[in-house]
């Protein structure tokens, strides 16, 4: 079968940009330089992602207070329970009482509800003030959500580039994708979480991000940073973190948004500054926009 020549150059265009973003994700990892991953799920896991970020540890705190709380109600109401089962069945109480109210107990169990949701607002609200009250960034990124990649824009530097998935409609893992990851500094282990450009940002900078989206809903996540943000076309949202451990961290797509939502995945590189600046001056030539 022939191809029509506007169905050749398109092919040819395409051939030529895969090759150019392979080269263009190893000159970036040769300059970023070996980061540790630090921020991506592990195999049957069931605990939080090491927190790289203040808004990360707030998050994992109040979590841990809550499941206290909510251990505690369930030990309480499950003995209350067996004391009732035990105390009240029908052998052990053959004559049942016939009253109908009981003031204080019912006062208790109003109250006491009360002051243990005021408690716990105490303890949450703050951490989700500190979440919304977005500060002046020190990096601004607009990142767009597409079926299924990312775009990312650094408005004050005039960088914009997309974010797709090593190995995306290849199919399952093969020697062509191994391939494609270790020159981009990943092992196998990070197929289907590392992409082909990342976003990066400096160790300690605040970074405010703008998300939307172009088609459907998406949802821009990283599990180290405590931060997830709806990406609704249409609409612009805010995010901010403060990353202060130099690595590699994974995300994904967190909103259920087609077919290949889970082929979505976010990389976040945190770096010093002194190569964030390197990197500026090569993304400046690579992707100016």
């Amino acid at each position: 079968m022939h191809l029509t020549k506007p169905l050749h150059r398109a092919a040819t265009c395409i051939l030529s940009g895969v090759a150019a973003l392979a080269g263009t994700a190893a000159s970036a990892q040769e300059m970023l330089g070996e980061l540790p991953i630090i921020g991506t799920p592990t195999q049957g896991g069931v605990g939080f992602q090491p927190a790289a970020t203040n808004l990360a540890r707030d998050v994992h705190r109040l979590d841990g207070m809550l499941t206290i709380i909510m251990a505690g109600i369930v030990l309480l109401v499950t003995g209350l329970l067996a004391w009732l089962i035990l105390r009240y069945n029908k052998r052990a109480n053959p004559t049942p009482s016939t009253f109908t109210h009981n003031s204080p107990l019912e006062i208790t169990w109003t109250i006491v509800p009360i002051v243990i949701l005021i408690f716990i607002g105490a303890f949450s609200l703050p951490v989700l003030f500190e979440q919304q009250e977005i500060p002046e960034g020190d990096v601004n990124i607009k990142v767009t959500g597409y079926q299924w990649y990312w775009g990312y824009e650094y408005p004050d530097e005039q960088i914009a580039f997309q974010s797709y998935m090593i190995g995306a409609g290849q199919g399952n893992l093969n020697d062509e994708i191994r391939a494609e990851l270790q020159e981009a500094g990943y092992t196998e282990d990070e197929f289907k979480l590392a992409t082909d450009t990342a976003v990066v940002v400096p160790v300690g900078a605040r970074v405010v991000m703008q998300v939307t989206g172009a088609d459907v809903i998406h949802s821009w996540t990283i599990p180290a940073f405590g931060v997830k943000q709806d990406a609704v076309p249409g609409r612009l949202a805010q995010l901010w973190f403060q990353a202060d451990e130099e690595g590699v961290y994974f995300g994904q797509c967190s909103e259920l948004c087609g077919v290949n939502h889970a082929y979505m995945p976010i990389t976040v590189k945190v770096v010093s500054p002194e190569v964030y600046e390197e990197w500026l001056a090569y993304a400046r030539e690579e992707f100016g926009a």
